[in-house]
């Protein structure tokens, strides 16, 4: 079994009104990994992310593209804090903030 970790991402770009929370999520969870995704004020979009480093890698690497819909100017990736995820399993869209 793989190294768990967190990360925190943000992506911006055209990534809100084109599918981008919804396709990420389920991007995470077919790939298994625990955590959220949420809008921002600013336009951009928010996730953390917890799972095998390899999952999570993986999800990072399909947030640069996103969706078809999606035009992804940056993703600025850091350590995530796995308390704000706690014992939550799967992965879920919260509101925006």
């Amino acid at each position: 079994m793989s190294h768990a970790i967190c990360r925190h991402l943000r992506i911006s770009g055209r990534v809100q009104g084109v599918g981008y929370r919804w396709s990420l999520c389920a991007e995470a969870e077919r790939l298994g990994l625990s955590g959220w995704v949420r809008n921002r004020r600013d336009g951009s979009v928010e996730a953390l992310l917890r799972g095998p480093i390899e999952a999570v890698d993986a999800l990072t690497l399909w947030a640069q593209r996103g969706p078809s819909m999606a035009r992804v100017d940056s993703v600025v990736s850091g350590e995530g804090n796995a308390a704000e995820i706690g014992a939550q399993s799967g992965f879920q869209q919260l509101s925006t903030r």
